[in-house]
């Protein structure tokens, strides 16, 4: 069942985003050369618990994890593109970093995802996330009232073919409010004009991600960790948004 928002709901989810927004902030300064991935996750835990709110991950066990999901943070490197589990591995110079975080205060919650380069970046890197931070904008642009659901799963996917990626559909955006998973699912491509009608209240989190190569995954031993299925790199971009009775707002930005 799709939950619409009222206007003091979305203003508290939107604390939650400026949060989430500035630690990502505070993790993408520090990741660089020689930093390992579980320092990251402890400033992250230090973080949520200094702000006093609560992890959406932590104990998180879907049908596809391993056991329960005991980090605060998801960290995948290069490859490994969705629910990385932070791991003993040290950040080197040209790595590819997805950092993906949710997080409730006060009852409200908030996703976001972001992909950076440690030291020196490569340039097919660089391109692969500028496809996936486009994806993002133009579902985003998408996301008005009277346009549906199909229209921002177009519009993801249609800045995905220009860059001539491919698309993986088994995994995408999704509602959220009090819960980090609601209705409706958003896949990352889709047909226009199809799908639930957009109205003012809906919360999404959109989240375009992309493997250079394949829409094939494959599975870390650990039972989370989803690489691409031919080794290539991989990124991912993820806002939560609110419709609106005008333009889209993005709620994951620092206040």
């Amino acid at each position: 069942m799709v939950e619409l928002k009222t206007a003091q709901e979305v203003d508290a989810m939107a604390v939650t985003g400026a949060f989430i927004a500035a630690l990502l902030d505070d993790l993408a300064g520090r990741a660089r050369p020689g930093v390992n991935l579980l320092d990251l996750e402890l400033r992250a835990r230090n973080l949520i618990a200094e702000r006093g709110a609560q992890s959406c991950y932590w104990d998180y066990a879907p049908s596809f994890g391993r056991g329960p999901f005991r980090n605060v943070i998801c960290l995948s490197v290069n490859d490994a593109v969705l629910h990385g589990l932070p791991h003993d591995y040290t950040l080197a110079d040209g790595d590819l970093l997805t950092m993906d975080i949710a997080v409730s205060i006060d009852g409200w919650v908030a996703d976001s995802a972001r992909s950076i380069t440690v030291g020196t970046p490569r340039a097919e890197d660089l391109r692969l996330i500028e496809a996936t931070e486009r994806a993002l904008a133009a579902g985003i642009a998408a996301a008005v009232p009277g346009n549906r659901l199909g229209d921002i799963s177009a519009a993801i996917g249609n800045v995905a073919a220009d860059y001539g990626y491919p698309v993986n559909t088994d995994f995408g955006g999704h509602g959220l409010g009090r819960t980090m998973h609601e209705d409706p699912h958003v896949p990352n491509i889709g047909r226009a004009g199809r799908g639930l009608k957009l109205r003012p209240g809906l919360t999404l989190a959109l989240e375009p991600w992309l493997a250079a190569g394949t829409v094939r995954i494959v599975y870390d031993p650990d039972g989370w960790t989803i690489r691409s299925a031919d080794g290539s790199r991989t990124a991912h971009s993820e806002h939560t948004i609110a419709v609106t009775d005008g333009a889209p707002r993005v709620l994951t930005v620092p206040g």
